[in-house]
């Protein structure tokens, strides 16, 4: 029986990834189309956009931490828009590691592409994500 729950938890977990990232990609993908200064590739936008996703991810369970604990004091000071400048940065170094299949020319827009993001990636995750693994959960 514990084994069964274990199994179970796991494929909501699983569930759950895969939700999060077509949703960010999703939301990565609409955005670059809404500002001339994020390009994505232009063959193949949705590819770069889930690869972007997956090294952003990864990026944020292992370089953000350690930067978000060193930058406390100057989050707090500026009540917590400094974690946006986080963001920037680490959206900047997707930039990097993609080469020419990510560009970014101008970092005050890549500022509040960052802000936007974070709000439309709160609002996937509010209303479609969290009700999805609610109602799954529920049926079990």
């Amino acid at each position: 029986m514990n084994e069964l729950n274990k199994t179970q938890n796991f494929k909501f977990k699983v569930f759950e990834a895969i939700l999060y990232i077509i949703g960010y990609t999703i939301a990565f993908f609409l955005v670059s189309k809404i500002f001339d200064s994020f390009k994505l590739d232009q063959d193949h936008p949705i590819l770069y956009a889930f690869i972007s996703v997956l090294i952003i991810m990864v990026l944020n369970k292992t370089i953000k931490p350690i930067l978000t604990f060193f930058t406390i004091p100057i989050t707090a000071s500026t009540l917590g828009l400094f974690y946006f400048v986080l963001n920037t940065f680490i959206l900047k170094l997707v930039d990097f590691i993609l080469l020419d299949k990510l560009n970014f020319t101008n970092i005050w827009i890549l500022f509040f592409i960052s802000i936007i993001l974070s709000a439309i990636n709160l609002i996937i995750e509010l209303l479609i994500i969290k009700p999805i693994i609610k109602r799954m959960k529920l049926n079990g």
